[in-house]
């Protein structure tokens, strides 16, 4: 509806608040949910696979930071397409990022119910499912936000779990399980595994590194935000990185036989009753409900409110996308729609979903890594040595790495992702009358501010 005409935001955010939120995004949790079947396409070396998919974020995390701190505007992946590269483009990522908007509510519904089915055997997780996403549509109506210290709260205690499996893991380790060693270069480096599986492991692990471009929404909330969030955006992706390769590093020394692994989407639950029993298990329950949870309802906002401004500029139907309830001052209409869409985790397996989302953010990625080329390089001729490294070699190594893994994506995931992108093709040719006019612009800090 109105754009209100609130006082501008307050630049209270410092960098570890900023960190904190990306990794809240992150939901480091995450690692656990997605380890088995990882580890069993990979064939083991999965902590290898993790630094790998760290490496490549690294450098697309280093192209956000270059162009946050160009345009230190509430931004995403769109809109630096858009002033770095070309309106036209611009709409196009917009409209494919969608996709992890509108999917990732389905991501959390899906880790959760199997979770919970794999805890009460009894109860099928279509129930687990439906009642979740039931739950999430319902708190979003309602207006009610997760504030921003349970947020912090819900990563702290991710974090601290990821420490209590590590020293599980060591005493274990020391008591005979497993490899019954600290150290050992096979989850690193074995010959046994195929580059071909190991490279194939890594588009599905760049899904739990999604959350660092995030943060350049808070660009007009942050302290410095030139200075503060490029150092942000860098050291999101380092430390979640560096938790997921521990973690998958002592997983493997104290599961090594990955093969007897009796259900890949809940192994973790397998591994942890091995090292921890029931103690371990009921942690990891609670952790993992809580951080899904925050991470679905804030995901829903999210793509109610990417909806709404879409709505509201008439780029979609402005009756449907561009309500808001006046009860609850809300985009209702959107939150059905998400939930709608969650459902599909009833008939969707993790690796299928998360290729879904990874398809809309290595889309996004690629785009970005070649924006900082076109804007910096080509149209600000910064091509001196050291602009040439930091301007075309550092981009255009991030730009082929992230297109590289887009390509490896599963055949499902490229026919569902690219028939959407079809659409949005199609559909910004009759916005802009075959190309003749500007695209309209998705005013997505704006959106953010309503709901």
């Amino acid at each position: 509806m109105s754009n209100h005409s609130a006082p501008g935001f307050k630049r209270s955010l410092s960098l570890w608040q900023v960190v904190l939120f990306g990794l809240a995004f992150m939901a480091p949790a995450t690692f656990y949910f997605t380890y088995g079947v990882a580890v069993s396409i990979a064939g083991g070396m999965i902590s290898t696979a993790y630094a790998i998919a760290m490496v490549v974020m690294l450098f697309t995390a280093y192209s956000y930071g270059k162009l946050v701190k160009e345009f230190p505007i509430a931004g995403s992946a769109y809109s630096f397409t858009q002033k770095g590269m070309s309106p036209h483009l611009g709409f196009l990522v917009g409209w494919t990022i969608i996709l992890d908007y509108l999917f990732s509510p389905m991501i959390s519904s899906l880790l959760v119910g199997i979770s919970l089915s794999a805890f009460f055997p009894s109860v099928p997780m279509a129930v687990w499912i439906i009642l979740f996403i039931s739950v999430i549509a319902t708190v979003n109506i309602l207006g009610i936000k997760i504030a921003a210290n349970v947020n912090t709260l819900l990563v702290l205690l991710q974090v601290l779990f990821c420490a209590v499996f590590i020293i599980f893991s060591i005493i274990g380790l020391a008591k005979g399980l497993g490899t019954g060693t600290l150290v050992s270069i096979t989850p690193i480096f074995d010959p046994s595994v195929k580059i071909g599986a190991l490279i194939a492991t890594v588009p599905i692990l760049c899904f739990t590194f999604l959350g660092f471009d995030a943060v350049t929404t808070l660009s007009e909330e942050t302290k410095n935000p030139r200075s503060t969030l490029p150092k942000a955006i860098l050291l999101i992706p380092l430390i979640g990185g560096i938790l997921y390769i521990a973690s998958a590093y002592f997983a493997q020394l104290v599961y090594p036989d990955f093969s007897s692994i009796q259900d890949p989407e809940s192994a973790y639950l397998q591994i942890f009753d091995y090292i921890g029993g029931n103690l371990l298990n009921s942690f990891f329950l609670a952790v993992g409900l809580t951080a899904a949870f925050a991470s679905a309802v804030a995901s829903c906002a999210s793509s109610a409110r990417i909806l709404y401004a879409m709505g509201r500029e008439r780029v979609l139907p402005n009756k449907v996308f561009g309500y808001l309830s006046p009860k609850f001052n809300t985009p209702v209409y959107n939150i059905l729609v998400i939930a709608a869409i969650a459902l599909s985790a009833l008939f969707l397996d993790v690796v299928t979903a998360t290729s879904l989302i990874n398809y809309g953010a290595l889309f996004a990625f690629t785009f970005v890594n070649l924006a900082v080329i076109v804007h910096f390089y080509i149209r600000k001729k910064q091509r001196s040595i050291k602009g040439t490294i930091l301007y075309l070699l550092i981009p255009l190594i991030g730009a082929f790495f992230t297109a590289a893994f887009w390509l490896q994506l599963d055949i499902h995931s490229m026919i569902l992702g690219s028939v959407w992108l079809l659409c949005g093709l199609v559909y910004l040719m009759y916005l802009t009358k075959m190309f003749r006019q500007a695209p309209p612009e998705l005013h997505l800090e704006a959106a953010e501010q309503a709901g």
